[in-house]
């Protein structure tokens, strides 16, 4: 592979490798994306001009049931970045035991600085462009990066027009009132929150005497910190895109998400306004926010936010990620070195697509289930996967991270293995990777 992102991210997939058994074939269907696209999107924009956005969509592997996967609106989306989301899409579905592969897609676009009429008509443009390659059971997107709700009402209600019939399967995260799930919104904040909860009792700690730092600020860091303040946690910095503020006595949470959304510009869907607006606390950048000495620390902003240059200045006890993908392959070594345990993102944030995959069996059985039944469905397979990789750790002395893929390789492992390997066509004549 090359040296990018997903070269990075398939580190992962080696180091796990050597701790368990699996053919030939397995591993050579996950060395690459199975199918990649990339399309041009023509927009009208409201002055009159014509704008042409790239899009992507990558099926990274389907082995395990259809595609799914977010899509993103940002401005430094590539293939490269789309093709290692997918990546981790594939192993976080199998790390779950979600009837998914892993898929990805993004556009290459500054959302804020588009109307709601031309987010409109970018989304809708972007599922004209890919519509034969999605599908109820090809292929289901949801929401990621700047993207939301509304815009994923927006998508189903254009993969419906063009298929002609009403199709809420095709996406997850939608509103309520097009097909949604009660719950989806906090979903992956909830998902965190129950991991933490499960976990944190293993290093004789409890929330009213655990600090926490959360490096971004949006739906999922945002949440999080409200849900782990109201349990009695510490909550000392935050920060979004713009810098953070940090209190060592704990800051105020509600008052933060408070300010931040007060002046929300009702003619975008978008929040403009920064936590550094807060008054009377101390400011600092996201880099500062990473070196805090607290107990847990949580990267819920992009990717590639522990590097092997911060790394080891990172003082936190345990990091919890959030985001996809914030600690490089070369930060992990230093960070395992430092005795810091970290939990991973295909754990962390799998409540996000845990409840999409709620939202799609809803969908498809026309039967909806409460917000309690929905959070207890969540908290417990969440809690349930959460141990088996604690204890795949625990019994092999591997971290988190190599334990996960473990977890997730054992199963993709199966899947593809059933369809027929090497071994098998050659009556177990042939050689197996020991």
């Amino acid at each position: 592979m090359m040296d990018s992102l997903l070269a990075d991210a398939s580190q992962r997939l080696e180091q796990a490798l050597k701790y368990t058994f699996i053919s030939e074939d397995a591993i050579e269907s996950l060395k690459f994306p199975q199918t990649s696209l990339s399309v041009s999107i023509p927009v009208r924009m409201d002055d009159g001009s014509l704008q042409v956005f790239q899009g992507y969509r990558v099926r990274y592997d389907d082995t395990r049931g259809p595609g799914k996967g977010g899509v993103r609106y940002h401005p430094s989306v590539t293939m490269d970045e789309v093709q290692s989301l997918a990546f981790w899409m594939t192993f976080k579905c199998a790390a779950l035991g979600l009837p998914f592969g892993g898929a990805k897609g993004g556009i290459t676009v500054n959302p804020k600085a588009l109307s709601r009429m031309e987010l409109e008509r970018l989304s809708r443009g972007y599922i004209d462009a890919i519509a034969d390659f999605i599908g109820p059971d090809v292929d289901i997107l949801a929401p990621d990066v700047y993207t939301n709700s509304m815009i994923m009402g927006w998508m189903m209600d254009q993969y419906s027009i063009i298929k002609r019939h009403i199709c809420p399967a095709v996406v997850t995260g939608k509103p309520i009132s097009m097909g949604g799930s009660v719950g989806r919104e906090a979903a992956t904040a909830m998902g965190a929150f129950y991991v933490i909860q499960a976990m944190l009792p293993k290093f004789d700690k409890d929330p009213e005497s655990t600090t926490v730092a959360i490096q971004g600020f949006g739906n999922a860091g945002g949440i999080l910190a409200e849900l782990l303040y109201h349990k009695g946690y510490k909550v000392v910095a935050v920060s979004d895109s713009q810098g953070g503020v940090y209190s060592k006595n704990g800051l105020d949470i509600p008052s933060v998400r408070r300010t931040k959304e007060a002046t929300r510009d009702v003619r975008a869907p978008y929040c403009d306004s920064s936590v550094c607006e807060i008054s009377n606390q101390e400011i600092l950048t996201n880099e500062e926010l990473l070196k805090l000495d607290v107990d847990i620390l949580v990267p819920a902003a992009l990717e590639n936010q522990i590097t092997a240059a911060n790394a080891p200045y990172i003082q936190a006890k345990l990091v919890f990620e959030v985001a996809n993908g914030p600690t490089t392959s070369a930060a992990d070594k230093i960070l395992d070195e430092k005795g810091i345990y970290v939990f991973p993102d295909i754990l962390v944030n799998a409540g996000g697509v845990t409840v999409s995959y709620f939202e799609w069996v809803q969908n498809r059985s026309g039967l909806y289930w409460t917000l309690d039944e929905v959070n207890q469905k969540l908290q417990s397979r969440i809690i349930e996967e959460a141990d088996r990789i604690w204890t795949i750790s625990q019994e092999n002395a591997i971290p988190l991270r190599t334990a996960a893929y473990v977890h997730a390789i054992s199963r993709l492992g199966e899947a593809i293995s059933a369809k027929g390997t090497r071994d098998y066509y050659l009556n177990g004549r042939g050689k197996s990777r020991n």
